[in-house]
């Protein structure tokens, strides 16, 4: 696998070796060694998967500490717009975001860390949205950031218009207004 840094360090572009013929394709969507090499040591433990429509925007969530999930996340089908905002008080890319297409066609994924919000909007008909977690979901550790907040500056490639959020995600704080749930000097690792 090649490993691509993004404007943000700790955020990681992994693109897979895709091998091809007239049959198709064929590629290792995930392997420990190669991971823990490359990127993290780290033991996944949680496989979730999505299935959203054109227009839908999911995020931007976390887990909060002692919960915190690193997050591996690819697109099986459709295009998505993935999103991770660094919301760790204290860095120095404290509030700032990176955006990557991930989608069927280019087979990559996104290494999103602890210490991150994430969110994704839906670019084409519809998706299917993958993503391995380092630690379990628990919902009283569940934590968001408004998708739309100003501060943040995202360009989620979408008439707001179109946006198709939960009832949960139209009612998220501002960055500004969350609580402060990581700080850049408490490891979380």
């Amino acid at each position: 696998m090649k490993v691509i840094p993004s404007a943000i360090p700790e955020v990681l572009i992994i693109e897979p070796h895709v091998f091809g013929d007239a049959r198709g394709y064929f590629f290792e969507s995930f392997s420990a060694r190669e991971f823990e090499q490359a990127v993290l040591r780290t033991s996944f433990v949680q496989d979730n998967e999505s299935m959203s429509t054109y227009g839908v925007v999911r995020g931007l969530h976390y887990q909060k500490a002692p919960h915190s999930q690193s997050k591996l996340v690819s697109v099986v089908r459709g295009r998505v717009l993935d999103i991770a905002v660094d919301i760790r008080y204290g860095s120095p890319s404290y509030g700032k975001h990176i955006s990557v297409e991930l989608n069927d066609k280019n087979h990559r994924r996104l290494f999103i860390p602890r210490g991150f919000a994430h969110g994704f909007a839906v670019l084409s008909e519809y998706a299917v949205f993958q993503y391995k977690c380092d630690n379990y979901y628990v919902p009283e550790s569940e934590g968001g950031i408004a998708w739309d907040d100003p501060a943040l500056g995202i360009d989620w490639h979408l008439p707001a218009a179109d946006v198709i959020l939960s009832e949960k995600d139209r009612h998220r704080c501002t960055l500004a207004e969350a609580p402060v749930d990581f700080d850049i000097n408490i490891p979380l690792y």
